[in-house]
């Protein structure tokens, strides 16, 4: 016997019969009321003699978390085994899309095989002759490709007999051809992809520079397994020849994550001295890690070894880093290699830190080991005293340097402890903290290597932090002024000040060795002002700074060393912070010198830095700022990032000098030019930066719109530095 309906099939529990209407419901089982598989389309029939159903036109199939549109489809509601014909697409919330002119599939198990087949898995597409669902999580295409072009011609695909997916999770292949659209360019082996992370597997960056003349990175990624992956270097610079490396990433195997680099190069300078040797053998050698033993234990540690016959033959002051990889030199151009050991006790921490020169033209301070133990302010029982303490043992050694020669030889221990005991309480409206601190320094030599004595210099501390808050509160005021939206107005002025006086040491400074600022210190009787001003204002619900001006200053009591031998005012520092509008942020900073080494009545803003970015909309931004220096660089700063429309989008970047002297010449110093077209799955960028007396270069820069972090990035944009900061030409 058979039922029809014109628009719909529910199946469930069967109770009292069917009711005939426009929606006929079906029982699958009588165990699966929470789970039916739902029918709908323009011809819907049901066989209770062979538990059937069978729908025409339109057909749209929901059961847990997937969903089946076709021309026509039949299924079992006993086996849960169904069949779809006719534009058949299955669309499952964990799987991903797959459609097919065929599709049988079983909601219950959720296997099946698709014929003449494609399918989606963000953010892979690809096409095959047919796809086996072997389970919820894995899905076989054979005799396909894939990509992340979604034409139905990509411009680049892989292709392979058997592709495995695993959707959400990572794709593996076999015996892979990679093909630009119909010309295979290149073979792999294997292609392990995982679907977690967002960078792409092969980097291109073509360019040009002075240095470098036309050059080309290279970069290809690959999965050794799922936590770990590799990376192989091959370059091109034409005026150094090639280069080549690799390096390994790994993540959670057992002892923590990290990374290792080396990179080679045997090089061929285009231009060398007269009689020196044509090439040199160039390497650096990189490995990073980090391991949490546990949530109060961690460990640190980085090597750097840097191999450099030209620096070593020809040329002392040559720098492998800044000649290959200016971003990092940039950071730091002396890396140094250490261990550290960081552990969390339940009111205290300690540290130890072994460095070690592997370099030997660094000059760098090995510390054979640095033990500090630090125990942060805390209450001392009942009373109302608070204790800290800070302690740091130290075996220092420093070698001459190599390249060039020095004779500044270092070794010697030394312990520093500091001892500080406080007592916060306060006094009507402020807020006071007194203090005594007693610091000792043992050494084991004094200043020169034959001196046998055991020095232990003693530094007594005192002073007293005062701090008070005053605040008014407007919430009355509603207003735009200037087009500001002002929802209530709160003035907070947070005035501080801090006595510190310290008695000079028993030991001076010039009877001890000098390794660090902690050998340098002295007597010291002054007082530290601070002055806070905010006004706050809400917009959208949230508090929101319209102006955040800090202000300090010292007042030195009669310094024994200076300029100034009576009692001054040191330089005066302000930073700055306005917001107001959504759209528009200014900040910056300033400082005020009271005092200059060749002159005691220096009074000057000696330094001004100061930005103002505005947000335009989306991918519209606009910045410019000013870096000034009395006695150095000054030099204003400008640019912009211009979405014209989807497919195009223009970034520049321009710095000009305005001073002018024997170091810093006026004009424009250095600017930037940067289109980006969207290319349907591709992103290309291409740069030109021009730098005076640097020559120009330019690069350019593909990326895939599914993975768009590169390793090779040479891209510099306009943002607002940190305070205090000078850009250098």
């Amino acid at each position: 016997m058979k039922q029809k309906a014109k628009t719909q099939i529910n199946i469930f529990i069967l109770c009292a019969g069917l009711i005939f209407s426009c929606t006929i419901s079906t029982a699958l089982a009588k165990d699966e009321v929470r789970e039916p598989i739902i029918v709908n389309g323009d011809m819907v029939e049901y066989s209770m003699d062979s538990r059937i159903v069978t729908a025409e036109g339109n057909v749209v199939v929901n059961y847990k978390d997937a969903k089946l549109y076709c021309q026509k489809f039949t299924v079992d509601t006993t086996t849960k085994q169904g069949k779809a014909e006719g534009d058949a697409k299955l669309d499952d919330s964990k799987g991903g899309v797959i459609e097919g002119a065929e599709i049988i599939y079983n909601f219950e198990t959720k296997t099946g095989t698709i014929i003449e087949s494609g399918f989606m898995s963000n953010p892979y597409f690809g096409k095959a002759k047919k796809i086996e669902r072997i389970n919820d999580n894995e899905f076989v295409a054979e005799q396909g490709y894939m990509s992340t072009c979604s034409y139905d011609n990509p411009h680049f695909r892989f292709g392979a007999e058997k592709i495995d997916i695993f959707p959400k999770d990572k794709v593996q292949i076999k015996k892979v051809k990679l093909f630009l659209w119909n010309v295979p360019v290149l073979y792999l082996p294997h292609f392990n992809r995982s679907l977690k992370d967002a960078q792409t597997k092969f980097q291109f960056s073509p360019g040009k520079t002075k240095d470098w003349g036309p050059y080309l990175l290279t970069g290809y990624r690959y999965n050794l397994s799922e936590n770990v992956n590799a990376r192989l270097y091959l370059d091109y610079r034409q005026k150094l020849g090639l280069a080549e490396g690799f390096g390994v990433n790994y993540n959670d195997v057992g002892f923590g994550k990290g990374d290792f680099k080396f990179y080679y190069t045997n090089e061929a300078p285009s231009k060398l001295p007269d009689g020196s040797p044509k090439r040199f053998d160039r390497y650096l050698a990189r490995w990073r890690h980090k391991w949490d033993i546990d949530p109060r234990t961690t460990f640190i540690t980085e090597f750097y070894k840097i191999g450099d016959e030209r620096r070593k033959q020809i040329e002392p002051t040559r720098n492998f880093l800044k000649d290959y990889f200016y971003r990092e030199f940039e950071k730091d151009s002396e890396p140094l290699s250490y261990a550290l050991f960081h552990h969390n006790f339940t009111y205290s921490m300690m540290d130890v830190l072994v460095q070690k020169r592997v370099n030997h033209w660094y000059d760098q301070l090995d510390k054979l080991p640095e033990v500090k133990y630090t125990l942060p302010s805390k209450k001392i029982g009942s009373t109302p005293f608070y204790f800290e303490s800070l302690n740091n043992f130290d075996a220092f050694t420093k070698k001459a340097i190599t390249e060039p020669v020095s004779n500044d030889d270092i070794t010697t221990t030394r312990l520093d402890t500091t001892n500080k005991l406080t007592l916060p309480t306060k006094a009507s409206i402020f807020r006071v903290a007194p203090f005594v601190a007693s610091r000792q320094t043992f050494y084991d030599r004094g200043e020169n290597k034959s001196d046998p004595s055991h020095p232990i210099r003693t530094i007594f501390y005192s002073g007293v932090d005062i701090s008070t808050k005053f605040y008014r509160t407007l919430s009355d005021i509603k207003a735009k002024i200037l087009g500001m939206d002002l929802n209530g107005l709160r003035h907070i002025i947070t005035p501080t000040a801090g006595y510190t006086y310290n008695h000079t040491p028993t030991i001076g400074s010039d009877k001890l060795k000098q390794i660090d600022p902690v050998d340098a210190l002295g007597p010291n009787n002054s007082v530290e002002f601070g002055l806070s001003n905010k006004i706050q204002t809400k917009r959208n619900g949230s508090s929101v700074d319209l102006l955040d001006l800090f202000v300090s200053t010292n007042y030195i009591f009669k310094p024994k060393t200076g300029p100034k031998l009576g009692s001054n005012l040191s330089d005066i520092l302000f930073k700055w912070k306005l917001l107001p509008y959504s759209w528009l942020r200014i900040e910056g900073d300033a400082t005020y010198y009271r005092t200059d080494p060749s002159n005691e009545n220096y009074n000057h803003f000696s330094d001004i830095n100061y930005d103002f970015s505005f947000d335009l909309g989306k991918e519209r931004s606009l910045g410019f700022g000013q870096r000034y220096a009395r006695k150095g660089p000054n030099s204003f700063t400008c640019g912009f990032n211009w979405r014209l429309n989807p497919k195009w989008k223009l970034s520049t970047f321009h710095r000009y000098n305005v001073g002018n002297n024997s170091e810093i010449a006026r004009g424009l110093a250095e600017q930037q030019y940067t289109v980006e077209r969207d290319l349907h799955c591709w992103v290309m960028d291409v740069t030109l930066n021009t730098k005076k007396n640097e020559g120009s270069s330019i690069w350019c820069i593909f990326r895939l719109k599914a993975f768009p972090e590169l390793e090779f990035g040479f891209n510099q944009s306009y943002h607002s530095p940190s305070s205090g900061s000078q850009s250098n030409p």
